[in-house]
C-alpha cells in the first residue's frame, strides 16, 4: 500500500512537470509573437537635389527687349479705313486718334434710331393720355372693363417701344464713335497691319501698340536648365546695340509648359533701370547670376512631381528619417510646377530623402524599407543617403 501512495504521489509530481513545462512554451511562443514588429513597408524614394547643380558656370542666353505689356488696335465696327494719323514707329498718347472709318452709313443708323425714339415718345404720350381718360370714365361706369384693360395694354406697350427705340439710339450712337480708333494708353506704334481704303472687319488689327513703361527682355531656356532659374533671380544684360553698358535685371516671369514646337520656357527679365538709349527689338545677351550669391534662394531643391502631397490647402513631401527609418509629413514651399520635378524653395535640404511615388498611401511615423527607381540617377548624395539608411537598418 506504501508502494502505491509512493507511485500516486510520482505520477503526480511527473503531470505538475509536465502541466508547468508546456506553460512555460506557450507564455514563451505568446512572448515571441508579442515581440515581432511589422515588416517595414517598402516605398520608393530618392533624395531631393539643389536646383542649382551644375550651374556653377554661369551660362549666356541670347535675349530680346520687348514691352510688357502690349496689344493689338482694332476697329469694333467693319467699315473702309480712310484715314491714318500715325506711322511705324511714332509715339502716341491715350485718347490720340490714330485711324478714322467711313462713318456715312453708322451717321445714318444714328439719325434713323433717334427719328424711331421721336415716334416712340409721341406714341407714348398718347397712350397715357388716352389710358387717363379711359380711366376716368371707367370710374363714373362709362366703358367697360375690358376696353379699360385695352388701353392699359396699349399703354405698356408704348412704354416698352420706347425705352427699346432709346436703346436702339445708344447702340448707333456708340457704333458712330466706334468709327474712330483711339489710343488706349501711352506707347509706341510696332507695326501697321491694314491700309487707307481697305475694307477691314470688326476686331481686325489696324496697328500694334506697345505701351509705355516698364521693359522686359525675353529668353528661351531648355527644359534641362529651366530647374536653375528662378523668379527674382537676378542677371545682367548686355545689348548689341549698347555693348558699353552693362543693364541689371531680375527674373519676372518664368513660363509654366514648353512651348509645344521648340519644347523651351519663356522666360521674362524686367530691366531695373533701363538706359532711354535701349529700344524694342535689341538683341544681346543674359547671365543669369548663381543663386545663392546673396540671395534666399541656395537651399532651393527639385523633387518628383510625384512626391508633392498635401496637408489641407499646403503642398507637403514625406521625409524618412534616417535615425530610424519612419516618415514624417513636411510642409514645404512650391515655387514651380514641371513635368516631371517640383521647385521646392523651403522645408527641404539638400540630399533629404523623400518618398517619390505612393504619397498618398503612407501614414506619418510609419517604418519603411526604401527602394530606388529604376530611373533614378546615381549620385554621390543618392549613396550617402542609402549608406546612412542601411546603417540604421533599412535595406537599400
Amino acid at each position: 500500500m506504501i508502494e502505491a501512495k509512493q507511485r500516486g504521489r510520482t505520477g503526480r509530481t511527473w503531470i505538475v512537470a509536465v502541466t508547468a513545462a508546456l506553460s512555460a512554451l506557450a507564455l514563451g511562443a505568446c512572448a515571441k509573437k508579442q515581440a515581432a514588429a511589422p515588416a517595414p513597408a517598402v516605398v520608393l524614394a530618392e533624395p531631393a537635389r539643389a536646383a542649382s547643380a551644375g550651374t556653377d558656370e554661369a551660362r549666356p542666353y541670347p535675349v530680346e527687349v520687348a514691352a510688357r505689356y502690349s496689344n493689338p488696335m482694332s476697329f469694333r465696327v467693319p467699315g473702309k479705313l480712310i484715314e491714318r494719323n500715325v506711322r511705324l514707329g511714332d509715339t502716341v498718347r491715350k485718347g490720340q486718334v490714330v485711324a478714322r472709318l467711313d462713318a456715312t452709313d453708322a451717321l445714318k443708323h444714328e439719325a434713323a434710331a433717334r427719328a424711331a425714339l421721336e415716334a416712340a415718345e409721341h406714341r407714348l404720350l398718347f397712350a397715357r393720355q388716352q389710358v387717363d381718360r379711359d380711366t376716368a370714365q371707367s370710374a363714373k361706369n362709362l366703358i367697360s372693363t375690358r376696353d379699360l384693360e385695352q388701353t392699359q395694354d396699349a399703354f405698356a406697350a408704348a412704354k416698352s417701344a420706347r425705352e427699346q427705340a432709346a436703346d436702339e439710339l445708344v447702340i448707333a450712337h456708340d457704333n458712330a464713335q466706334y468709327t474712330t480708333l483711339v489710343a488706349d494708353h501711352d506707347g509706341v506704334i510696332t507695326s501697321e497691319n491694314a491700309d487707307t481704303g481697305q475694307v477691314v472687319a470688326a476686331g481686325q488689327p489696324v496697328f500694334g501698340l506697345a505701351w509705355a513703361g516698364d521693359l522686359d527682355v525675353t529668353l528661351d531656356a531648355a527644359a534641362s536648365e529651366i530647374g536653375a532659374i528662378a523668379v527674382g533671380q537676378s542677371a545682367a544684360v548686355t545689348l548689341t546695340a549698347l555693348p558699353a553698358e552693362c543693364l541689371q535685371a531680375k527674373v519676372r516671369e518664368i513660363s509654366p509648359a514648353a512651348d509645344p514646337q521648340s519644347r523651351s520656357y519663356r522666360v521674362k527679365l524686367t530691366l531695373l533701370h533701363p538706359s532711354p538709349s535701349v529700344r524694342l527689338g535689341m538683341t544681346g545677351e543674359v547671365v543669369l547670376r548663381p543663386r545663392g550669391q546673396g540671395s534666399a534662394e541656395a537651399d532651393t531643391t527639385t523633387v518628383p512631381a510625384a512626391a508633392i502631397f498635401h496637408r489641407g490647402k499646403d503642398p507637403a513631401v514625406w521625409v524618412v528619417r534616417p535615425q530610424d527609418s519612419t516618415l514624417e509629413l513636411r510642409s514645404v514651399t512650391v515655387a514651380r510646377y514641371g513635368e516631371r520635378d517640383a521647385v521646392v524653395t523651403a522645408g527641404l535640404k539638400d540630399g533629404e530623402t523623400v518618398v517619390a511615388a505612393g504619397a498618398h498611401t503612407v501614414y506619418e511615423g510609419e517604418r519603411v524599407r526604401v527602394t530606388k527607381p529604376l530611373f533614378a540617377e546615381d549620385s554621390d548624395s543618392t549613396d550617402g543617403a542609402n549608406g546612412q539608411l542601411a546603417a540604421n537598418g533599412v535595406a537599400k
